[in-house]
């Protein structure tokens, strides 16, 4: 399927955000990003930032946010239908599956979560981190469990947090096959702090992760800077490129 559409974690600007969310999406459509991952609108109403995304021919690919609660649901219904995504991501904290009896309990609330959000022709996702992957509960990985006891879900695979985790992420795409939409694309030192470079500038071998990407049904690839060694936009837009100048993402 490669070259992919290319999408941006607001996260990754966040400081930005906080300082001039609009300027802050003009930048984003101006370094040539196709679709946007939103990380909460700084204030702003839904109605009001998706004219200005689709003015500046942008669409909302996604949206990280909280567990699902009876109290937030109708809001993020409400939201995803004005915004104009259909995917809601969310993905535990370490201490929420630093047990088997506890990453059981995480799953049930993922499933019970997508159930609720297909009624409304919403998917749900799970965004992992590295410690979905560097421990293991009798013989499984947090991950493994999660795929196993929530059908339902799908999986926003994180690239550089896998391989952070000591796992191999072009075969962990192949195993969520049908279920990992959305890809999670950054780079760095590899190492546990979050020392992160522009995508093509560290040390992730990215030509076995897009092989597996076009075998695996993936859709778009979101770049996502936690923390960064250079000035951030600078990165991001950075990312961008290198990612196109290789054929992996649409110009």
């Amino acid at each position: 399927m490669r070259p992919y559409p290319l999408s941006v974690q607001l996260y990754s600007l966040r400081e930005e955000c906080k300082k001039d969310f609009i300027g802050t999406l003009k930048k984003v459509a101006s370094f040539g990003y196709h679709g946007v991952e939103f990380a909460g609108l700084h204030g702003h109403k839904p109605a009001d930032i998706r004219r200005i995304i689709n003015d500046l021919g942008l669409k909302a690919t996604s949206v990280h946010g909280s567990i699902l609660t009876a109290e937030n649901v109708s809001q993020i219904i409400d939201e995803a239908k004005i915004l104009g995504y259909t995917r809601y991501i969310s993905g535990p904290k370490p201490e929420y599956i630093d047990s088997y009896e506890k990453t059981l309990k995480i799953a049930e609330s993922y499933e019970k979560s997508a159930n609720l959000l297909k009624k409304a022709g919403l998917a749900f996702g799970v965004h992992n981190h590295e410690w979905e992957f560097n421990r293991v509960f009798n013989g499984k990985t947090p991950h493994e469990i999660i795929r196993e006891k929530a059908p339902s879900v799908f999986f926003q695979l994180d690239t550089y947090w896998i391989k952070v985790g000591n796992s191999d992420p072009a075969a962990i795409i192949r195993k969520s096959t049908g279920h990992v939409p959305l890809l999670h694309i950054k780079d760095g030192l590899l190492t546990q702090e979050r020392v992160m470079t522009a995508v093509g500038a560290g040390k992730m071998d990215w030509a076995p992760i897009m092989d597996a990407a076009d075998a695996s049904g993936v859709e778009w690839l979101v770049v996502e800077l936690d923390a960064c060694k250079t000035e951030m936009a600078r990165a991001v837009k950075e990312s961008r490129d290198w990612l196109v100048s290789k054929g992996y993402a649409k110009p």
